[in-house]
């Protein structure tokens, strides 16, 4: 079992000058279900009654999938999520040392009785209980699995491991959740950010050591440097873990471009897995290797996240990518003019640094079997 619970409408909008209005959010909550999320978390219903119209919004569309809130483990907080219907809650604790006293003058008593009260109250109500562990990446490892202890006796159902300030490797987040998941306590969810680069390196690392969930954020949005990329983790599981998942192209792809636009975030033409470049080859050796297995260069193919395979015409081209021109416009190319011109080429491309179009290849070529 691998979940992906995607926390866009709610970690994800936290980026900061990003806001997202209920048409949006509404748009976002129903592309998510139909690209592959296996869970929502969808906002913090103590922000206010706007934010829980909008919540009461996502929870009428009836999506057939889990709708969990981010919550203080309050009882104030909890009851705010209550007030929209909410079956699922995320309780948020914070776990390191650091976090507890700047928030409860250390005082890990009193921040257990809380917890523990509010969970009770949460059971109470039959919601599917997530103790969200803020900072669990500078916390004690035994004293995760005190708390994780005391929320298996209070029948909460999962602990979210939150990497708060992305410090974490893929090795020591394979060692801690190792160690963590084989107390058979609580299922784990992995909550990573990116502030080295490693966030979906480490959910994914997360999955491996027995992880049974992680959050992600479409083009891997959220505070500081984001989150856990949804696309990313989505076609690791499927590629690269076995995890037996429809990939809807066309959801994802509509995914990305909604949560591009009401972010106001580019996707980036390298960004991993849905980079609108990272179909292109124009190395020589790469396109002949491409024109005798698709699979040469590529890890799968461009329409399953509904992009293009290209192969540009530029500095680094070879005969192999003129040919493939040359051949779409109806020409069977003689290779000696096409030996001829490669240096043209080259040339061109290097001086105005912009590479060729085929109506400009066709030109080339055809002057110069005049010449």
């Amino acid at each position: 079992m691998a979940i992906i619970n995607d926390t866009t409408l709610r970690d994800g909008e936290q980026t900061p000058y990003v806001a997202f209005n209920t048409k949006e959010k509404l748009q976002i909550a129903q592309l998510l279900y139909e690209a592959g999320a296996d869970e929502l978390e969808v906002g913090i219903p103590a922000m206010g009654k706007k934010e829980q119209d909008d919540l009461k919004e996502i929870l009428a569309l009836n999506l057939p999938i889990q709708i969990m809130s981010w919550n203080r483990a309050t009882l104030s907080d909890l009851d705010e999520s209550l007030k929209c219907g909410l079956k699922a809650v995320d309780l948020s604790i914070p776990v390191s040392d650091i976090l507890i006293d700047v928030k409860f003058n250390g005082d890990k008593n009193r921040l257990l009785k809380e917890l523990e009260k509010v969970v009770i109250q949460a059971k109470k109500e039959n919601l599917f209980v997530c103790i969200g562990g803020e900072d669990s990446s500078r916390a004690n490892l035994d004293f995760l699995k005190e708390i994780m202890t005391l929320g298996k006796e209070l029948g909460a159902n999962r602990f979210r491991y939150c990497d708060t300030v992305g410090i974490l490797t893929p090795n020591t987040t394979y060692e801690n959740i190792k160690n963590l998941s084989s107390a058979n306590l609580l299922d784990i969810e992995m909550h990573t950010h990116n502030d080295f680069g490693m966030a979906t390196a480490n959910a994914i690392a997360g999955y491996e050591a027995g992880a049974k969930s992680a959050n992600t954020t479409v083009i891997g949005i959220g505070e500081r440097a984001g989150n856990a990329s949804f696309e990313q983790v989505l076609m690791s599981l499927v590629r690269l873990l076995g995890v037996k998942k429809e990939i809807n192209s066309n959801a994802l792809k509509s995914l990305i471009k909604t949560v591009s636009s009401a972010s106001n975030r580019r996707v980036d033409a390298n960004l991993p897995i849905i980079g609108k470049n990272i179909f292109c080859h124009e190395s020589g050796i790469h396109v002949n290797g491409m024109m005798k297995s698709k699979t040469a260069y590529e890890p799968f193919n461009p329409d399953v996240v509904g992009l293009k395979r290209e192969f540009p015409i530029g500095k680094h081209s070879g005969s192999s990518t003129l040919i493939y021109h040359l051949q779409l416009l109806g020409i069977e190319p003689n290779i000696q003019i096409v030996q001829k011109i490669l240096p043209k080429v080259r040339e061109i491309v290097t001086n105005r640094k912009k590479v060729l179009s085929t109506k400009e290849l066709k030109e080339l070529y055809l002057c110069s079997l005049d010449i």
